[in-house]
This record gives structure tokens, sequence and C-alpha cells, in this order.
């Protein structure tokens, strides 16, 4: 991508925070009244302070990882798998409530702006989840490139809105107006402060986005990924800025009816077009931020699949090419918070910044070991940003954890515990799975057949000498339950060929190695698949062996894991069923399945 494309597409999640997080902050400061609202701008300044270093921190978390270097990454590398696992948790409960707390911020500026459709908050989130699903599922790519215009317009429309606001209130000498009429609930204390504080922090959502994606850039990847990375941070810091700025001068506080942005809005522009702008560049921008945790979310759940740490279904690409399984429990997932959580943004904050913060945490102590180890030219300057950037999100964790612990925050930490433990818990079940599939020296061989009987031109009534066999077994790879399958082909006394799909030339290049070092005692076909698809490339090669030699009676053989609990079932692909709904209209083929049991 283009850097001009890049900005958007990467950015949307980060930019549109602008739009909650000053209003979290406010809201929170609200409850000591006046004498809260004194503090805004010592707790934003310590926020503007947070974006610009965890900005440069993670610039030289692109230079160090110039192929994508996400939070799981970055803390499995350096600090071992239980910190990548914790890092995916917080991660997962980001992306989550990315989509929750976007959608409902984005449903708050629709009923700002048009206050009838109030009554309508949760079944007008659950609509757009649904449209984010569907679109999804057609494409991330696709779904990506609708960023573009309504980020921008956002952009657009909040310098303008601090425009207009700031030349307002120089013609007004920058007095601010009277004092809202806002009524103390609490005292002002150091638990407030830190309150407001994670509350704000809330704004520096999505801003590794960039980091994760640095392969999608042009070359040369790494430098451009940083330079966009550098203009996100700084709009970031001016946007945040200049609505807590315009909110002081204002006088503006939390509405349970209207949002700062719309009061902001409606103080500058009245109720003219230019407002109808803001509100509708504000609802497309925040309603389509949620894209930026349909990208990644399913993209760090296919790692942990591939690394074992999650069910191998969500390593299945669909056939537009995006993980449409993951993209479907993200769905469900976030559906299900905004549900319970009644698609109101201000109870949904408080789970946010612990999630936000344990990734950002772990990410840049894993950069600090990084830096550490390699030691490599400019490496003390780059430790020390990083390090830096660890120690204020450390501090930032700290405080969501104990001053939002009753708010919600017990939430968040409950999920990313459950995730510990059930990612583990998967892990070992496929270890031991692993094992038990695991080839040992005194394992047999199967016999190799290789002919065939004259085909039969057209299907009739058949007597038993009339069937003409060829049993092909679908191997995923060479283990003990491949080698059950293929004994039980061969026992058959039929001709018996060997079918592997391979997922790249390399891994395709690496299983004829591992078959020409067994012995190579059965005919092995490799048929590529670039799309990583497996059912569809086997149904295709079934059906193009039945075309050339229809007398044929095609056995397909599939090796099935069969484990003792039901619930690790799940854990493993259920290609028999597939293939059998899918083989079921080709006549003279059947589907066997051969159990191997864990």
């Amino acid at each position: 991508m283009r850097k001009l494309v890049a900005l958007p597409v990467l950015s949307a999640d980060a930019l549109s925070s602008v739009a909650y997080g000053p209003e979290a902050l406010l809201a929170v400061l609200v409850l000591a009244g006046t004498a809260g609202l004194g503090y805004v701008f010592p707790v934003s300044g310590a926020i503007v302070l947070l974006i610009l270093v965890v900005g440069l921190s993670y610039r030289q978390t692109i230079r160090a990882y110039p192929h994508g270097g996400g939070s799981y990454i970055v803390a499995g590398d350096n600090l071992g798998p239980v910190a990548g696992l914790v890092a995916a948790a917080g991660l997962m409960t980001d992306y989550v409530l990315t989509v929750a707390v976007s959608i409902a911020s984005g449903v708050a500026a629709v009923t700002s702006a048009i206050p009838g459709f109030a009554s309508v908050t949760v079944p007008l989130g659950l609509g757009v989840i649904a449209l984010l699903l569907a679109g999804n599922l057609r494409g991330v790519r696709q779904a990506g490139v609708l960023f573009a215009a309504p980020t921008y317009a956002f952009i657009v429309a909040m310098f303008l809105l601090i425009t207009i606001g700031l030349i307002q209130g120089f013609g007004e000498g920058f007095t601010p107006r009277p004092d809202p009429a806002v009524t103390a609930t609490e005292g002002v204390g150091l638990l407030l402060i830190m309150r407001a504080f994670s509350s704000g922090a809330t704004a520096m959502t999505g801003i590794e986005a960039i980091s994760n994606a640095v392969p999608a850039f042009r070359p040369v990847a790494w430098r451009q990924a940083r330079t966009t990375l550098s203009w996100m941070t700084g709009l970031l810091i001016a946007m945040f800025a200049g609505i807590i700025v315009l909110a002081h001068i204002a006088d503006v506080v939390p509405s349970g009816q209207e949002t700062v942005l719309s009061q902001l809005a409606h103080l500058s522009f009245g109720s003219g077009w230019l407002y109808v702008f803001v509100q509708a560049a504000t609802a497309a921008v925040l309603l389509l931020a949620a894209n930026t945790a349909y990208n990644d979310f399913p993209r760090v759940l296919s790692l942990l699949a591939r690394d074992e740490f999650a069910p191998r279904m969500f390593m299945r690409l669909g056939d537009r090419l995006a993980y449409s399984n993951g993209i479907i429990l993200l769905s469900l997932a976030a559906a299900l918070v905004f549900v319970a959580f009644d698609g109101q943004t201000t109870a949904l904050i408080p789970l946010y910044a612990v999630g936000v913060f344990l990734a950002f945490t772990l990410s840049q102590c894993g950069m600090v070991v990084h830096w550490w180890n390699k030691r490599i030219p400019n490496w003390r300057r780059s430790l020390a940003f990083n390090a830096l950037g660890a120690l204020l999100s450390f501090l930032v964790l700290i405080t969501a954890g104990i001053s939002k612990f009753t708010s919600g925050a017990w939430v968040a930490i409950l999920a990313v515990g459950l995730f510990l433990l059930l990612t583990l818990r998967i892990h070992r079940h496929y270890s031991s799975v692993r094992a038990g599939l695991r080839l040992r020296p005194d394992t047999a061989p199967a016999p190799q057949h290789t002919t065939t009987g004259p085909p039969v031109n057209e299907e009739r009534e058949e007597l038993p000498d009339d069937v003409h066999h060829l049993v092909l077994v679908a191997l995923a790879t060479l283990d003990l339950a491949g080698l059950r399958a293929l004994a039980y082909a061969a026992s058959l006394g039929q001709p018996v060929l060997a079918l592997h799909i391979g997922l790249t030339e390399e891994e395709a290049q690496r299983s004829r190695a591992y078959w020409t070092a067994w012995g190579d005692h059965v005919p092995l076909e490799i048929v590529v698949s670039p799309y990583r698809a497996t059912v569809a490339p086997l149904v295709h090669y079934v059906q193009a062996l039945h075309q050339q030699h229809p007398g044929l009676t095609l056995t397909v053989v599939l090796p099935e894991i069969v484990t003792r609990h039901r619930r690790h079932q799940l854990l493993h692909n259920r290609t028999a069923p597939r293939l059998r709904r899918a083989l079921r209209p080709l006549p003279k083929v059947v589907i066997t399945a051969v159990p191997f049991h864990v």
C-alpha cells in the first residue's frame, strides 16, 4: 500500500478514538464538579506524553520486525511463549472491545444528531456488526478499502471543528463560558485522577496496527511504515489536544443525551450542514474503525492456531482469502459484549484499557530484551525508547486495573486469565496427540500395489467381479494415523494412491522428502494449493480422476483423529464430513474414515 492509502486504512481505529477518549476523561473528572475539571490539562498532558512515547517505541518495533511485529510475536520471541500468550490475550480482548466500543460510540454520534434513534441503540449496533461480518467474509482487503474516504473526512472534520472553535475562542479573548451546572458526587483524589487518566488513555487504542502490517507497505516497507506511524501519532496528538482545549474553552461536559463532539459542533456550526458533516464523518469512521479488529483478530488467532494454542480450524482461509472462522468468532463475541452493556460507551470504557496496555507493556518489554540481545548499531537509543514505553504502559495498566477494577476491569482481567488457561490446555492436548501420532522405528510400512483392472465405460448393474477399485488415501502428514489409513487401504488388495494437499511449494517439497525417507512404498501425488484450501483441491482431483477413468470405483480413505473427550474433537479438522457432502453427487465414489484414537 501507498502511505496515502495505508494511513486511513491502518489508522482508523487510533484516530477515531478521539471521539470517545477525551469524553471518557471528562466523564470521570466531572464527577468531582468544577474542582475535578481543573485537572483536565495536567491529565491530558500526561496522556499526550504517553501517546508520543509509545508512538516512538513502536517505531523501534517496526525497525526490528520489518515483517510485522505484533505483541504476540514480539513478546513470544523475546519473553517466552507464556508471555506471548498473555499479550495475545490482551490483544484479543482489545479487538473485541474495539468493535463494541467503536460501534457504541458511532451509534451515539447518530443518536446525538437524531435523538429519535436513541431507543433502538442495541438493534442499530447489532445491524452494523452484521454488516461488518458480511463485508469481511467477502474479503478483508475489499472491506479495508472502504476506510480511506471516511477517515480522511473525519480528519478534515476534526481540524475544521478545532480551527473554527479556536478562531471563535480568539474572538472572545479565550474567555471560558460560564461554568456548567454540575454537581460533585466525588471528591478530588488520587483514585479519581487515576481513573480519568486511564479512561482518557483509551484514545491510544489501535496505535500498534501499523507495526502489525509492515509487509503491506510498498518498498522500502519498514521505512514507509515508520513514516506513516509518525503521521498517525502527530494527527492523534493534535486532535486529542484540540478537542480537550475546545471543551475547556466552551465548558462542555459529557451528557447522557449528546456526545461532547456533537455539543462542540453545535456551538461552532449550529445545526447547519457543517454540523451534519462533522457528525456523519464521526459516525462513519467509528462504525468502520472496527475493521482494524476484523483485520487483526483473525490473523492473531491463525498465528495461535499455527503454534497449536488455538483450534486448527482458525488457520483455514475461506474462498475470499479471509479467515472466516475467526471473523465469525469476533462478530459473535463483540455482539455479546455490546448487548451485555446495552451499547453504552461509558459502560464499555472501563473494560478497554486493561487489554490495550497489557499488550503494549509486554510488547515493549520484549523489545527491551530484543535490543539487549542483538546490540546492533544504535541499540542503546532504541532500548531507551522501548524501556520508557514499557514503564509508562505498565503504569497505565496498573492504574487501570486498580482504579477501574470494580467498574468492569475485573471482566477484562478474568477474560485474560481464562484465555491463558484455555490456550495452554489446547496446546497440551495437541502435544499429547502429536506424541501419540509420532512415527517410531518399529512402524511397519504399508505394502505397495500398482496395477489396475480394465475400466468400465458406463454405469450399470455390476457383479462383484466387475468392480474395479482405486483406493485414494488423503494424507495431511505422515504420522501413525496416516500409516494406519495406508495399511487399511493396502489390506483391501486393490491399487493404492496417496494424495497430499500442500499449502506451499516448500511444504510440498518437505512432504516429498519425508515420503522418500519413509520408503516410497505407495505412489504419492502432491497438489499445491496456493490459497491454503484443502477440501476443494481434493474434490477437484477426485473429480478429474473420475472423469479420466469413469469405470473405476474410487474409495477415498481419510485418517480421522478420534479423541477420548468429546470437547477435544472441536480442535481437529472435520474433513471427512465436508468431503462426504462435496463428493456425494459423484457416482462410484466411496468415502471411508479410518479412526485413530488418542
